[in-house]
Order: C-alpha cells, then sequence, then structure tokens
C-alpha cells in the first residue's frame, strides 16, 4: 500500500475520535442528562443521540473504510462484502431503535412530530440508508445481478454512501444543538454552561470523525488492489466480475484469429484454382 504509515496514522486517529465521540455521547446522558431508560420519560429520548453516534456515525463510518484495510487485502471479496453489508445492517437497526424512542417520548408527553429541519433531514436520511442497504444487498451480494448492472451502479452506490454519511454527521449536529437549546434554560445555552461546552466538544469530536473517514474513503491509492477481486460471487449464468471484459477480450481475439484463418484457408484455394485455370490454359 503507498503512505501506509499516514493510511494507519488515520486510521488510528478515526478510531480513537469515533470512540471518543460514543464515550462523550454516554456521559453527556448519564452526567448531564439523568441517565437512560425506556419509560417514556426523558431518560428514554436519551437513547436517540446515544444510538445514532455509536451506530449511524461511528459503526457507518468503520463499514465504509472496511474494504480499504490492507491486512483484508487476503479475504476474499464475498467476505468482505458480508462484513460491509453487516456493519451497515447493525448502524440501520440501531438507526431505527433511535427513532423509536423519539416517537414514543414525543408522543407520551405530548410533543409534536417532525416539525423540525433537523427531524426532516434525519427521516431522509434514514430512509435513503434504508434503499441504500437494500439495494447493497440485492445487486452486490445477492448472485443474481448481471455483472454490467454491478458496474454501473457501483459509482451511484459509492457517491450515495458518502453523502449519506456526510449528511447524517450535519444532522447530528443539528439535533445536539436543538437538545441544548430546549434543554439548557437556566443558565441558557448562550451563557455556556459546562453541559454546553461539553456536548460542543463532542459535535468537534463527530466532524473531525467525519474529514478522516471521507478523506480515507476518497483517496484512489488506498483502494482495495483490483487484482483481489477476481474471486468474488458470480451471477447465475454469468462471469465472475473483473472477469468479464478479459473474456470478452479472449472470445474476441480467439474470433479475431479464426476469421483469419478462414480468410487464409479460401485465399489459399483460390490461388490453387487459378493455378489450375492457369496450367489448363497452357496445355
Amino acid at each position: 500500500m503507498e503512505d501506509y504509515g499516514r493510511f494507519l496514522a488515520l486510521l488510528v486517529s478515526a478510531l480513537l475520535v469515533g470512540f471518543l465521540s460514543v464515550v462523550f455521547s454516554l456521559v453527556w446522558v448519564f452526567h448531564y442528562r439523568e441517565g437512560l431508560s425506556w419509560d417514556g420519560s426523558p431518560r428514554e429520548f436519551n437513547w436517540h443521540p446515544v444510538l445514532i453516534i455509536t451506530g449511524f456515525v461511528f459503526i457507518q463510518g468503520i463499514a465504509i473504510i472496511v474494504y480499504r484495510l490492507p491486512w483484508t487485502w487476503k479475504c476474499s471479496k464475498l467476505l468482505m462484502k458480508f462484513i460491509h453489508a453487516g456493519l451497515n445492517t447493525i448502524a440501520m437497526i440501531l438507526a431505527i431503535v433511535s427513532m423509536v424512542a423519539v416517537f414514543e417520548f414525543h408522543n407520551a408527553k405530548n410533543i409534536p412530530n417532525m416539525y423540525s429541519l433537523h427531524s426532516w433531514i434525519g427521516l431522509t436520511a434514514v430512509i435513503f440508508y434504508s434503499l441504500q442497504l437494500f439495494l447493497g444487498f440485492a445487486v452486490f451480494l445477492l448472485p443474481f445481478a448481471p455483472v454490467p448492472l454491478r458496474a454501473a451502479l457501483m459509482p451511484i452506490h459509492v457517491y450515495s454512501g458518502l453523502t449519506i454519511f456526510a449528511t447524517v454527521i450535519a444532522t447530528a449536529l443539528m439535533g445536539i444543538t436543538e437538545k441544548l437549546i430546549f434543554s439548557l434554560k437556566n443558565p441558557a445555552y448562550s451563557a455556556s454552561p459546562p453541559e454546553a461546552t461539553f456536548v460542543n466538544c463532542l459535535g468537534l469530536l463527530l466532524v473531525i470523525f467525519g474529514a478522516l473517514i471521507l478523506w480515507m474513503a476518497s483517496r484512489s491509492h488506498w483502494k482495495r488492489p483490483p487484482e483481489e477481486n477476481a474471486k468474488v460471487l458470480q451471477p447465475i449464468g454469468g462471469t465472475p466480475e473483473g472477469t468479464e471484459a478479459e473474456s470478452t477480450m479472449a472470445d474476441g481475439s480467439n474470433a479475431d484469429n479464426s476469421d483469419l484463418r478462414i480468410n487464409s484457408e479460401a485465399a489459399r484455394k483460390q490461388n490453387l484454382k487459378l493455378d489450375e485455370a492457369g496450367q489448363r490454359s497452357t496445355m
């Protein structure tokens, strides 16, 4: 791997910052927000930031870069697909549970649902993430999609995944700011009490984590080498990914060679006929 030392430093930094983000979310809800429960109280709402940061941010970020880990390049592509899909599924489940906690808390306290920009963008991110996960299973994991379809959808899959991840980071920042504004009354958020300063630091950690993940995922020289992609799940009735182009080229080369042989044979026969005709005319 090119710049292995730099990649390793960024990876360790991302894991450290992501883990600290999860720890900060737990300290926030236990030290400042009364802890966790599932009883319709504000403690039930506290599951929302904890599960979003743990699943939708941290675990999703790890799922994005799992293909880039150089010590996994000797593993089969199919195994890495299952790991990638498994991490994203865990993130999806945690995000759904966190949303259930919010809706139940709002309903218990007669608080309107889906009125803020944070809730609009958050629900949109969850919906698109669900579609991304479903299409990823259907197209890239199950052995039914033809190779040309996979090749056509792969850039869209990558772009939408990074876009959703960045959107989740932005939505999380909106959410924690909204929570501080609503919850801090005396002293108010504008007075910068300790809780506000602590949660602002949590927001900075989320931004740093997102930036590290997006940087590692966007460096082309840290991609999984293409020669490691030969042995993957083959679509039914198709050819393995990464070998279809070579097979097509080989078939084309064989066809060209066959045409040359046929043309040469036809020319040889034509020359023989001309020779025979010339011999008969001189007899």
